[in-house]
């Protein structure tokens, strides 16, 4: 590629990227609102294209994502800090409830607080039989971004 060729990408390149930053392409690049819970905690993260569902990786490279089928926001089982945290690659478990949300969260709200918001929780819910694990859906990758820094 020659100078003139060079400087031609590099303007191209240029107006791509302010037509996507005045169009407000920066402002809706993926990063949520409150996505999901860890340890009572809400986290947002940022929206990724990685399907990482076909790698063949071992269970323990990933840590656990709990979908609630949209009952409520899901659970994951770690985050930054945690021991074992796995750096935000997720297998996400699908979750149903055999006699509906409100039995699993009657067997699992542990602190009585209206949702299923750590693992503990989803783990009694499992252990009632009021929410049961129908598999793997996903594996991927995205961070963990505390809306806050006080964890309890």
């Amino acid at each position: 590629m020659n100078t003139t060729q060079r400087r031609a990408a590099t303007c191209l390149a240029t107006g791509v990227v302010a037509a996507t930053i005045l169009s407000g392409g920066a402002a809706s690049a993926g990063v949520s609102g409150p996505a999901f819970y860890v340890d009572h905690q809400l986290y947002r993260t940022v929206g990724t294209p990685t399907d990482l569902s076909s790698t063949g990786a071992p269970a323990h490279a990933w840590d656990v994502i709990y979908d609630l089928g949209g009952a409520q926001m899901n659970v994951a089982t770690a985050a930054p800090g945690d021991a074992g945290y796995n750096g935000g690659r997720w297998q996400v478990h699908a979750l149903s409830f055999p006699n509906g949300y409100s039995a699993a969260l009657a067997a699992g709200d542990l602190d009585h607080d209206g949702v299923l918001d750590a693992a503990a929780e989803i783990s009694d819910a499992l252990a009632s039989g009021a929410a049961v694990d129908t598999g793997v859906v996903k594996q991927f990758e995205c961070p963990a971004i505390p809306l806050n820094h006080a964890r309890s």
